[in-house]
């Protein structure tokens, strides 16, 4: 296929483009179907004009449908991109992005999706399917996965389907709750993947970070004592990458801790530790649930971020944290590159 793509890239560079800019609007109307011409050329970053001559000619080839709600992708449509998704990948020189990567950060698995999800909401729900997707691989009877917070989680969450109805498993959240949107908390976001998957759950009710005192008096109680043996013998674990600073200030950290981590220069955060460029552990707060040292025993740990503003902080996190899968976006592939 390779050898194909470069050959269409030297005779038909035009031709590639347009198929490009095809493919995605069909991808952006699947994501956010029902939706208008307006909202899909903000989505897509083309002008209403250039999308409304798509649009005729994509629903002329019977792969969209046009009603009084919006535009809906059609059956042949949806397996069209299914079909592409390969040759799209390739088309962008995604694949060579995956294994540079891997050379990068020392990992066995990348999967990079098209796009910055910083600035369009439909890359973090293509990560999302991409998650989903590398499940139904590894999933297995009577597993139990484990998931933190943030958005990125949140986006699987959005696109779950049922992983398999003869098998039983588990959702549990990773870690208490920050205190954030509620929908990109943990217990939330394990409670819909549960429902979704048609799996079954147990939820963590404690708040994130704690105090020493706070934490003491929780691990005492018998059914905080058996969620959290839950979590730390799960299998799978799905879990989002933070900007230190960010994720100090969503924890309502106090200016004291703050002044800290910035003359320590911390960059990435994950499970309550935070790290500097070169992955040095430079604070650590209480958390009920995960730990960093725990992933060792966990056999299938999957870390999802993207958008050009986590380059950073994911090339800190890999210089110690554990991952066989790394799912991103090509803007922060790029940014990873960089460092």
């Amino acid at each position: 296929m390779k050898g194909i793509v470069n050959l269409q890239k030297q005779l038909v560079p035009d031709l590639l483009q347009v198929m490009i800019e095809r493919f995605t609007i069909l991808q952006s109307v699947r994501l956010y179907q029902p939706i208008g011409r307006r909202a899909l050329s903000e989505n897509v970053d083309l002008t209403e004009r250039q999308v409304r001559s798509e649009v005729d000619f994509l629903q002329a080839q019977g792969l969209l449908d046009i009603t009084s709600k919006g535009m809906f992708v059609t059956k042949e449509g949806a397996l069209l991109l299914e079909n592409l998704a390969d040759y799209m990948s390739e088309l962008r020189g995604l694949h060579v992005l995956e294994n540079r990567i891997k050379e990068k950060l020392s990992i066995a698995n990348v999967i990079i999706v098209p796009g910055d999800s910083d600035e369009q909401e439909w890359v973090k729900q293509e990560m999302g399917k991409a998650c989903v997707t590398y499940l139904k691989s590894i999933i297995s009877t009577n597993n139990t996965i484990a998931v933190t917070g943030g958005s990125s989680i949140a986006a699987v969450a959005n696109v779950m389907t049922p992983l398999n109805k003869e098998e039983d498993y588990l959702f549990v959240p990773a870690r208490g709750a920050l205190g954030e949107k509620v929908e990109n908390q943990s217990t939330r976001i394990a409670e819909e993947m549960a429902k979704k998957s048609r799996g079954n759950y147990s939820l963590l009710y404690v708040p994130d970070p704690l105090s020493e005192a706070a934490y003491q008096s929780l691990m005492e109680e018998p059914s905080i004592q058996d969620i959290v043996g839950k979590i730390k013998q799960a299998d799978i674990v799905l879990h989002g990458v933070g900007d230190a600073l960010k994720m100090a200030y969503r924890r309502k950290t106090s200016a004291e801790i703050i002044g800290r981590l910035k003359e320590k220069q911390a960059v990435s955060e994950a499970f309550g530790y935070y790290f500097d460029q070169s992955g040095n552990i430079v604070h650590r707060v209480r958390t009920v649930g995960l730990h960093l040292e725990d992933l060792k025993t966990i056999p299938h740990v999957i870390t999802i971020a993207g958008g050009k503003s986590k380059g950073k902080a994911l090339a800190s996190y890999f210089k110690t944290g554990k991952s066989e899968l790394l799912i991103t976006d090509e803007a922060c592939a790029e940014e990873i590159l960089k460092g």
